[in-house]
């Protein structure tokens, strides 16, 4: 029997039904394959920011491998990464769960508290892998359409009306990949208002690109401290200091759930990257001057980006966080994948279609690249949508 053979014979699980490698990722990864076939390509797909890793954090890195920190860490995270964040937060070591990214923070908070049939609501346009983190614990995502017109937010009406008996999460998202829509501090306190009617329902707030916020942040605690009993908050140093790779996320939130999520991590990864974590730690303790430095930068590029493709003819709202633009298909040829294709074929530029994020229509472009390339891409998309 040839290895091809027997694999034709495994049965994939039912909860992987629907479920593949995101759009994002099948993009970039095309695009990255038509680079090194000599294409020239512009990829704007992918959220990852273009500044190095700052030197202090590659260098505590060197200096926890050296002096031997690389066995197995605590599962929960090592002792002095969690008290770094559980002080930052205001809160103890034991609130606190060290994952390898925020991506498994998420995950391990739905493995670790759904059952089958139950509901996690989430407004749309969202990151593509919510709903599946969902659909892989068995649950339900409830998905809300919060289209341009309401600033791509949740309203509290909606809220109120998608909460049934086996709601068991709001998932928000702020600043939003892929929107950069912030919630205000108000905003947050309307929806923590409907909430305090469901204490059945718990939140889980992404804020991964909370230092990426061109307008004043709130945390959702802050905001809603009467439900910080019930609140997840997610955050990581993948984008505010360039360390994608490094694949360090973090969870403060309740002891019990963290408690929780440490039972499923223990048995997926067990814990994180020692020596990744003590990077993580001289970004959380060290300088935190560069976080300004390279806010101003994203945000003069989101200002270039915007004026660029409102000129082109795409209809596109200003961000007021995260490195994203979430600009409207042209009309000549509206539906998003279509237009991605032609533009990745045609210009050679490559864009995420809003169907990713369930929300048809619109397209995705990241602006966490060098200046230079933003100009080049969207310099080669006008000229598409002309020849449209």
């Amino acid at each position: 029997m040839t290895l091809t053979s027997s694999l034709q014979r495994i049965q994939p699980a039912k909860r992987l039904e629907g479920i593949e490698l995101s759009e994002i990722v099948r993009i970039s990864e095309h695009a990255a394959r038509l680079r090194a076939q000599g294409v020239d390509v512009v990829a704007l797909s992918t959220g990852e920011p273009d500044f190095p890793t700052p030197t202090h954090i590659v260098e505590a890195a060197h200096s926890a491998a050296v002096a031997g920190q690389t066995r197995y860490p605590a599962t929960a995270g090592t002792p002095a990464l969690r008290s770094a964040i559980a002080d930052e937060a205001g809160v103890g070591p034991e609130n606190v769960i060290i994952s390898t990214g925020a991506k498994q923070v998420l995950s391990g908070a739905m493995l670790a508290t759904l059952n089958p049939g139950d509901e996690v609501i989430m407004a749309a346009p969202f990151w593509t892998s919510y709903a599946d983190m969902v659909r892989l614990a068995g649950g339900v995502p409830v998905i809300l359409s919060c289209p341009s017109t309401q600033m791509f937010k949740m309203t509290p009406d909606q809220l109120e009306a998608a909460i049934t008996p086996r709601t068991r999460w709001l998932m928000l998202n702020s600043p939003s990949n892929p929107t950069g829509a912030v919630y205000s501090k108000a905003e947050l306190r309307a929806l923590g208002a409907v909430l305090r009617n469901y204490p059945q329902v718990w939140v889980i707030s992404d804020e991964i690109y909370q230092h990426l916020s061109f307008v004043p942040f709130t945390p959702f605690v802050q905001a809603v401290p009467e439900l910080a009993d019930r609140t997840l908050i997610v955050n990581g140093v993948s984008k505010a200091y360039s360390m994608t790779g490094w694949r360090i996320g973090w969870g403060v939130g309740p002891v019990a759930l963290i408690k929780a999520m440490v039972a499923v991590q223990g048995q997926i990864t067990s814990g994180a990257c020692s020596i990744a974590q003590a990077a993580a730690l001289a970004a959380v303790t060290g300088p935190q001057d560069l976080l300004a430095e390279r806010r101003h930068a994203m945000q003069a590029r989101r200002d270039l980006v915007v004026k660029s493709l409102n000129a082109a003819g795409l209809e596109c709202a200003m961000p007021d966080g995260a490195f994203y633009v979430f600009p409207k298909s042209p009309a000549k040829m509206s539906v998003d994948h279509e237009f991605c294709s032609y533009l990745l074929n045609e210009a050679g530029v490559a864009l995420v279609p809003g169907r990713a994020f369930g929300m048809p229509g619109h397209l995705r472009l990241s602006f966490a690249y060098a200046t230079e390339s933003l100009q080049e891409g969207v310099r080669r998309i006008a000229g598409a949508i002309a020849q449209l």
